[in-house]
């Protein structure tokens, strides 16, 4: 079943020795829409400071309670890498996460998770500071220059949805799977022209996001938005239904057209 990724807002996060704050937001990439980390208030017991916890360390979610469990203990973060909110997520900074705590470089390998399927620690690698490298790392796997391409899920939810055509609505919510932490689905909510609707759009219809803009371009024409599946937050969609709903929207291009739309 696919979750909703805004519910996730103000969940506590549970230590293996007590409470460590709670979500404040979340990154996750626009390349492989993968939620990355989260950014966690650490209330008072740690002076208010904000750290990055990573899906890999998330042992369980009581939706119920609101609690995200991790196999973390409340030293391990108190002595992490800082975050600087004011500032973007780096790819230095994710490297400093990935030493301190032995997250995979998500970025590294073929797969969603670098070079595996699904999130999880592996032993922390120690820093060479002869090399100023991971030790024993090849250096394209630990390359800090480029964009990471992290998302802020506070920033993007209410952006603009521009269909090939029209614009169309704004971004509601998203939609994520438990088992991978993958976003299968966005959220639009059509009021702005079609009052009371909220549909659903794959990932893979998305040309890019506009931070200038505050703009989600999606290869999809207003017709096709229109007559997408619809959603009901009472019965979230399956994990099966994501790419159903991309090849039943998906219409041939003309010869010579935008290939990505097939793909």
């Amino acid at each position: 079943m696919l979750r909703s990724l805004k519910a996730l807002d103000g969940f506590t996060i549970a230590a293996t020795d007590g409470e460590l704050g709670h979500v404040r937001d979340i990154y996750f990439d626009d390349e492989k829409w993968t939620i990355r980390y989260f950014e966690v208030d650490t209330g008072g017991w740690l002076s208010g400071r904000n750290v990055l916890l990573s899906p890999a360390s998330v042992t369980g979610i009581d939706w119920k309670d609101k609690s995200l469990r991790v196999k973390l203990t409340r030293r391990q973060v108190e002595d992490s890498p800082g975050l600087d909110s004011a500032l973007p997520v780096s790819r230095q900074h994710e490297l400093a996460l990935s030493r301190y705590y032995g997250l995979p470089r998500y970025w590294a390998g073929p797969y969603l998770w670098g070079y595996t399927a699904f999130p999880m620690l592996v032993d922390p690698i120690p820093w060479d500071p002869a090399t100023g490298q991971l030790a024993g790392q090849p250096v394209d796997e630990q390359r800090a220059e480029g964009d990471p391409h992290l998302r802020s899920k506070d920033e993007v939810l209410g952006y603009l949805i521009q269909a090939s055509d029209d614009t169309v609505g704004h971004v509601e919510d998203l939609l994520f799977e438990e088992r991978d932490w993958r976003i299968g689905l966005m959220v639009v909510d059509t009021r702005d022209w079609l009052p009371g609707r909220h549909v659903l759009i794959s990932p893979a219809r998305i040309r890019g996001l506009s931070w200038e803009e505050k703009t989600v371009r999606v290869r999809a024409t207003r017709d096709e938005i229109e007559h997408s599946t619809e959603y009901d937050s009472g019965h979230p969609p399956e994990s099966e239904a994501v790419e159903d709903l991309y090849q039943r929207t998906v219409r041939p291009a003309p010869e010579g057209g935008d290939k990505a739309m097939r793909s």
